[in-house]
């Protein structure tokens, strides 16, 4: 499967949505745009987090891509299209034993050496961080531009930033050789998520026509 470049994406926080559902977050992210929902409710048990799985499923239909962080076999279960797997997550040898070709395999990367080992192990998709500040993990190394050029001259895999990305530094991200960003509070509090979502895809897109894409 190819992604859509760019591609946005909108990794869940129901605990940051200013007490709106986060059906509903979701729902407007993916009309103003968001190709790939990440469900990334680490604190739910497993069968809240299927139901939320499944809901989201149901939300997003057609019209976007949908991961599950971390749980290959909930990602399985409610039919979802890939599995984000952290660093210390599972193995993408043992991921990819258990889910085939039924799933899409993500990793999460902060290095060059990371992005190097996932290609090798057989990832389909990237997410490099932290690429700014962000109040989602105060206080992590940040690589910057910087980061995401090294990792974009070393690997052939499409990669995603995440960390701090909003409006005003989403076209850097792209720039530099991303394929898109993934966000959590430039969308999830926004007063207009819909809008949130354009204005950020706007940007990537605007990004895309003055720089060469990277083949994906």
């Amino acid at each position: 499967m190819q992604f859509h470049v760019p591609t946005l994406c909108l990794v869940t926080d129901r605990l940051r949505c200013n007490g709106r559902r986060i059906e509903d977050v979701v729902d407007a992210a993916v009309d103003g745009g968001v190709g790939l929902v990440q469900v990334r409710e680490k604190d739910l048990p497993a069968a809240e987090l299927y139901a939320l799985a499944l809901r989201l499923k149901d939300v997003v239909g057609r019209r976007a891509l949908l991961f599950v962080n971390d749980r290959v076999d909930i990602a399985l279960a409610a039919n979802a299209d890939g599995v984000q797997l952290g660093e210390n997550a599972l193995p993408l040898e043992a991921a990819r034993q258990i889910a085939g070709e039924s799933l899409l395999l993500g990793r999460s990367v902060h290095s060059v050496a990371g992005a190097l080992k996932a290609e090798a192990q057989g990832a389909d998709l990237l997410v490099l961080g932290t690429i700014f500040p962000t109040a989602s993990h105060p206080g992590a190394v940040t690589g910057g531009s910087r980061i995401v050029r090294e990792v974009a001259s070393a690997v052939s895999l499409p990669f995603l930033g995440i960390g701090g990305i909003d409006a005003t530094n989403a076209g850097e991200v792209i720039a530099q050789g991303a394929v898109g960003a993934a966000v959590i509070t430039a969308i999830t509090t926004a007063e207009d998520p819909a809008a949130a979502s354009a204005d950020l895809l706007a940007t990537m897109q605007a990004a895309v026509l003055s720089v060469p894409a990277k083949a994906m």
